[in-house]
């Protein structure tokens, strides 16, 4: 009986040793042709969850620890008064004292992260210790409904430079800067007001402020630390209200644009008293359709800042756009903030005044502004030389008056 090793096995059956050896080659091959590129993705792919994981369990623990409210169960209300003024870190300290967070760092960073830090209302709020850091900050943006209040009243005839000190002496603004500069170019409103971007389209270089005799004189109520761009804003939505269709329509008439109509008015508003509003817009009404200058002196005193009565002649020879002895027309925008019966003055003007040709007007009494009305220049030149003295002598005591008043240097 032959032996196991001298059995030719090869004669029975074909030997798969060699066959096995190529496939395992090929499955190696594979895998390091799939493996080496995928090593690295799945390092990243682990690192990037074990970062992931880190981030949101210090997300987790933070919120835990400085945003969620101090105590979930307890509604008990806690008042808390924010004062005008307050910065965001007496606020965030404030609401710290009274147990309404948990840390007021936190507090004044997501403020500020936010952009909410500026937008905190004052005012007295009912908070509870169920609220968390986003939810007090939203109600504190949101404003209490019990802000303080207060009103403010701006009369006819003020320039926007008036208006700005006027608004600071009756404690709406702490100074005028930003108010005038606001209304100095007016870009922050054209989106809201219609009326606001067809005067920029047209242009406004050489004015003093866009916006002058726009904004319209009233009494106003408003917050406590309401922003300039709040205040100018119900200014303008006055004048949008009072201004509307059926004065367009009139100006169109006349063939006046609404700040042809506003500048005009604003003339009227600064030579007139309410008795002779309408008379003096027939005077400038005639002179325009005469194509004369208007010659008025408040656009004299306008230019310049000044309000003698008796104007010198190089106050007179003035170069300035606003000038209605140099230059024929309306002057180049308005000169005060008028009031509405001026701008219905401006648009009706007096029929008799206006049919019968008056085209000069003169002040007889400082004090009480009345006028005197003729159709020549030599009636008007007549009452000139009568009343120049008084003139004179009230341009006198007036100075004399602001020099007493006046601190010594």
């Amino acid at each position: 009986m032959p032996r196991r090793d001298d059995y030719d096995w090869t004669q029975d059956e074909p030997q798969q040793a060699p066959l096995q050896d190529d496939e395992e080659r090929e499955r190696l091959r594979w895998y390091e042709i799939l493996w080496f590129p995928l090593r690295p993705l799945l390092i990243f792919a682990t690192a990037l969850l074990i970062a992931a994981g880190s981030i949101i369990s210090l997300f987790l623990y933070s919120y835990e620890h400085y945003v969620m409210p101090v105590d979930s169960g307890d509604l008990r209300p806690v008042k808390l008064v924010i004062k005008r003024g307050s910065s965001i870190s007496s606020i965030a300290a404030q609401l710290k004292d009274a147990d309404l967070i948990r840390n007021k760092g936190v507090f004044q960073y997501l403020a500020d992260f936010s952009g909410k830090g500026g937008r905190l209302k004052a005012g007295e709020y009912e908070l509870n210790r169920s609220m968390s850091v986003t939810e007090i900050m939203a109600a504190l943006e949101a404003g209490s409904g019990t802000l303080e209040v207060m009103r403010f009243t701006l009369v006819e005839g003020l320039t926007i430079e008036q208006m700005g000190k006027s608004l600071v002496e009756q404690g709406v603004f702490k100074d005028d800067k930003r108010f005038l500069a606001l209304c100095r170019g007016g870009e922050a409103f054209r989106a809201e007001f219609p009326f606001v971007d067809e005067l920029l389209n047209a242009g406004v270089s050489g004015r003093f402020y866009a916006l002058e005799g726009l904004l319209f004189p009233d009494k106003y109520e408003i917050y406590v630390d309401s922003s300039e761009e709040l205040v100018i804003g119900k200014l303008l939505s006055r004048m949008n209200q009072i201004y509307g269709a059926s004065y367009a329509t009139r100006a169109g008439d006349l063939g006046l644009n609404m700040n042809q109509v506003i500048t005009l008015a604003s003339l009227i508003q600064k030579e007139g008293k309410r008795a002779s509003f309408e008379r003096v817009s027939a005077v400038f009404h005639n002179r325009l359709s005469q194509n004369m200058a208007l010659g008025a002196d408040v656009t004299i005193h306008y230019a310049l800042g000044i309000n003698d009565l008796v104007l010198s002649q190089s106050a007179l020879d003035t170069e300035s756009p606003y000038n209605t002895y140099t230059h024929k027309g309306l002057p180049i925008g308005p000169i005060c903030n008028p009031g509405q019966e001026t701008i219905e003055a401006a648009l009706y003007p007096d029929d008799e005044t206006l049919s019968e040709g008056y085209l000069y007007f003169t002040l007889t009494d400082p004090e009480t502004g009345e006028l005197a009305f003729s159709k020549t220049l030599k009636e008007h030149n007549k009452i000139v030389e009568e009343y120049r003295p008084l003139w004179e002598e009230y341009d006198k005591k007036r100075k004399e008056t602001a020099a007493a008043a006046s601190p010594a240097p």
